[in-house]
């Protein structure tokens, strides 16, 4: 069917001409609605592309009336102040809208005078563009800002406010392959060598350090640790908490953790069951009885965990890592010292597969293979044969 200069009108085989367009989405199907005509609102076949043009503006019109679409002109900045963040906040938890807040807000000022259904495809790749090479955020950052951008305009179209997610026209930012810093056994000793626990915050500070490398929890885990998550006779830590804290005023002790599988025990070695018999004896000398790492029995801040590593790393002269990568360094512990298998990792971190658990720490298994090769070696025992047993001549095939 011929195409004319009108965007959505049509000429057909006999010259008549009709529109065709699409309105977005039905609410309660989930079908698309699309309209299809020859004729204007009285019965009157179309004469001229012109006025099958003006009808199809005229349908499109109404259902924006009748659709949500009342304000024609609003800009991004109101739809996301109106609309798209008090449906975020809402649906998401406190810490994720903590965290999201400041994104959304950089999202928001970027696009925040147009026209929310005048933004092009051209708008979304150069926001693209400008978030890889000139933002100075890591590629990952970079995947969860435009990620979060083309979320607002997926709500746009379920609300109606646009016909099309125009963004998904565009390439999506991928996370990229990011490898967490860790610490090996023998820096992990001298981080160790460094701390003078007769000093009570410092005494803290080592349980901390130790805790995370030697158990592998996730940072909020650790911080939402109570005395009544952990069984010294039977050597069990129970992980069934995470925290979310604003300030020591304001926190909450969650009663779940990141995944389900998150809910775990995780059996203890005798080195840390002594090391935690004697750290709480000495927080109930200062008053301390509820949080595990603490010394005011008040929850730590997740920065006071990355300043105290970040001290000590200073000090033992090794790389200083996030609160994450003592989460890494256990696994890296684990492989490398006691050959563990991926099944034992990944229940210790609470990983709902082992799929998961090679999906971010397969490069740490990378030289698992050396102590099989050494293993190998000697195994197959044989002895040559001491004539020939082939009668064989020349380039002849070969007969036994």
């Amino acid at each position: 069917m011929p195409k004319t200069k009108y965007v959505g009108v049509y000429r057909d085989k006999n010259g008549k001409y009709f529109y065709q367009l699409e309105l977005g989405i039905d609410k309660a199907t989930g079908k698309r609605i699309q309209k299809k005509g020859r004729k204007d609102q009285n019965g009157k076949p179309f004469e001229s592309a012109r006025e099958a043009y003006k009808e199809l503006t005229r349908l499109k019109n109404d259902f924006m009336l009748q659709n949500g679409y009342i304000n024609y002109k609003l800009t991004y900045a109101q739809f996301m102040e109106q609309k798209y963040i008090p449906y975020y906040r809402s649906s998401v938890e406190r810490s994720t809208w903590n965290s999201r807040q400041t994104g959304l807000e950089q999202i928001k000022q970027r696009f925040g005078d147009m026209k929310l259904r005048e933004i092009t495809v051209e708008d979304c790749e150069n926001y693209r563009i400008w978030l890889l090479n000139d933002s100075g955020y890591s590629q990952s950052y970079c995947s969860l800002m435009y990620g979060m951008f083309r979320k607002t305009l997926d709500y746009a179209v379920t609300l109606n406010f646009m016909n099309e997610n125009i963004s998904k026209r565009t390439k999506a930012i991928s996370k990229g392959k990011s490898i967490v810093p860790y610490w090996t056994k023998e820096e992990f000793q001298k981080v160790l060598a460094t701390i003078f626990i007769d000093d009570f915050y410092e005494h803290m500070s080592f349980v901390l350090i130790w805790l995370y490398y030697m158990t592998g929890i996730r940072v909020s885990e650790g911080l939402a640790l109570h005395w009544t998550d952990v069984d010294l006779k039977r050597k069990k830590l129970r992980i069934h908490h995470t925290l979310d804290m604003k300030n020591q005023n304001d926190f909450i002790r969650k009663p779940y953790t990141k995944t389900e599988s998150g809910m775990r025990t995780i059996s203890l070695d005798d080195d840390t069951v002594r090391i935690l018999k004697r750290w709480k004896s000495v927080q109930k000398k200062h008053g301390v009885e509820h949080f595990i790492l603490s010394y005011t029995d008040l929850p730590l801040y997740r920065s006071t965990v990355q300043r105290i590593i970040e001290r000590y790393a200073k000090l033992a002269n090794v790389p200083a890592i996030q609160g994450k990568g003592l989460r890494h360094s256990h696994v890296s512990y684990l492989i490398n010292e006691f050959n563990a298998d991926i099944l034992v990792v990944s229940q210790r971190l609470g990983h709902s597969s082992p799929e998961i658990t090679l999906k971010h720490y397969a490069h740490l298994w990378s030289r698992n293979d050396e102590s099989i090769a050494d293993q190998m070696a000697g195994n197959i025992i044989f002895n040559f044969a001491k004539e020939s047993k082939v009668d064989f001549n020349g380039n002849q095939a070969v007969k036994i």
